[in-house]
């Protein structure tokens, strides 16, 4: 049986170093570099990335051991292609590597880093820096040995800056409304803690993309690592596996350094990402976590059989005609409808399992930008507020029952739900504890009699009648 090693693979040279090495990047972010590297043709010029994990080293160790090259395996319709990913030269683990991790960013050849370590992993509230964060106390304390992802960012800057090297560009990927400028607020914020004049420098010369990413990749299977072995005749110990549909929107404000050509392997380079990312985010991510919670209280387990259930389809229409679409601000050339009609196709493809259970992770951090936004645009021009709100009732509904059932819950604010599962007396009690999270829900939304009255309506129906009454009545007459 073969396996995948380094020996036959030239690597090429490190000019991006990637912070939060998960499967998305390496189904995303590495497939277009591949793309691109493959269209130059000499190999000094090609772009190769160290890849920084913030978690465990499993998957620092599973590639090391084929020489940090993996297959991303697209799973369409009309069937499979493996491809091979060659451009990841090296993984380090953030917590016991610092200093190597440090010099690669230092490194004059580095041209960019960039990021997606999911919205908790930028430790700020409301947009800017938590300086209450355990991450970011440490950080401050000890700038040159830092632990967080914005602490990384500051202290390799404050390098370059003392060697006298141009500043890398900082390009945020993860799925955060704004996503540029939030990472541009908490690094500045961080520095101004540690050095003001660092700070300003950075506000001076350091430029932060916005950028909207969008690739479904699901959490590779053992089945996917068979099918893999079947396809290529290799072993592999990380693959990654997406859907056959990939976009990139990038804002084009680099620095002096440059960027790589990344319009010619289809990413969308423009002035303007915020349209593009309000259709994705409400669209999209709102959609996707609306089929989560109430796919999983309906016993879907995965999101292709939450969209094939007649009920759910019928919502999930509603959802996007009556309260998401007339809140996004449509990019100039785009048809929503067909957009719409394209994500209806994407969630039914047959050879992609995504977990419904893997989507309604970390919800709490959700909620705001995919269905909240929405939810107080809609108070304030007066449209209809009932299906985003079924979406908020599903999720309480889903903690408690999560909760009651001994299962985990994958979300930073597990232990205060179960204080206020514990505490409170009756439903009504609950749902008003859980609006009371202003991590979540703004205040000013949270007391919004239509929103307190829907979501509680909507929470003792779940409770008495089940989510299919629910969801039927709901969309009765869209």
């Amino acid at each position: 049986m073969n396996v995948l090693t380094n020996d036959p693979v030239i690597k090429p040279p490190i000019r991006i170093v990637h912070l939060g090495l998960g499967a998305f990047f390496r189904a995303f972010g590495l497939a277009y570099l591949e793309r691109l590297n493959a269209s130059i043709e000499a190999q000094e010029d090609r772009y190769g990335v160290m890849g920084v994990s913030f978690r465990s080293p499993r998957v620092r160790d599973a590639l090391a051991a084929q020489g940090f090259t993996y297959t991303a395996l697209e799973r369409g319709g009309q069937g499979d292609i493996a491809r091979t990913i060659t451009s990841l030269c090296d993984v380090a683990l953030s917590l016991q590597e610092q200093s190597r991790i440090l010099a690669q960013m230092a490194d004059v050849a580095v041209s960019i880093v960039s990021l997606t370590v999911t919205e908790k992993g930028y430790c700020q509230r409301d947009g800017a820096l938590d300086l209450s964060h355990p991450d970011i106390v440490h950080d401050i304390a000890n700038p040159q040995n830092p632990i967080s992802a914005p602490g990384y960012i500051v202290a390799a800057l404050a390098l370059r800056r003392t060697a006298g090297i141009a500043p890398f560009s900082c390009l945020s990927c993860d799925n955060l409304f704004d996503n540029g400028r939030v990472l541009a607020r908490v690094v500045s914020q961080l520095a101004e803690q540690i050095d003001p004049t660092l700070a300003a420098w950075i506000a001076a010369e350091v430029c932060f993309p916005v950028t909207m990413i969008d690739r479904i990749v699901p959490a590779t299977t053992d089945a996917d690592r068979a099918n893999v072995l079947k396809i290529t005749g290799h072993k592999d110990h990380a693959p990654v596996t997406h859907e056959p549909f990939s976009q990139w929107v990038i804002e084009d404000n680099f620095g002096p350094l440059g960027r790589p050509d990344f319009a010619s392997v289809g990413v969308q380079l423009v002035d303007q990402v915020a349209p593009y990312e309000s259709m994705k985010l409400r669209c999209l991510n709102g959609s996707h976590t609306a089929l989560a919670i109430l796919g999983s209280l309906r016993g879907k387990s995965t999101v292709r059989a939450a969209i094939s259930d007649a009920v759910l389809s019928r919502y999930i229409t509603s959802l996007w005609e009556v309260e998401i679409c007339p809140s996004v601000d449509v990019p100039l050339g785009v048809d929503i409808s067909a957009y719409c009609d394209d994500l209806r196709n994407r969630y039914s493809n047959p050879a992609i399992v995504h977990l419904t259970a893997q989507i309604a992770n970390d919800t709490s951090k959700k909620l705001p930008p995919r269905i909240l936004a929405t939810l107080a645009d809609n108070l304030a021009a007066k449209r209809p507020i009932g299906r985003l709100c079924l979406v908020i009732a599903g999720w309480m509904r889903f903690i408690q029952a999560a909760q009651i059932a001994g299962e985990a819950v994958h979300d930073p604010l597990e232990r205060q739900f179960s204080q206020i599962i514990k505490t409170a007396a009756t439903p009504d009690d609950y749902v008003t504890a859980m609006l009371g999270l202003e991590s979540v829900f703004p205040v000013d939304l949270a007391r919004q009699a239509d929103v307190v009255t829907q979501v509680k309506s909507w929470y003792v129906l779940i409770a008495t009648d089940g989510i299919e009454v629910c969801l039927q009545r709901v969309t009765k007459g869209a």
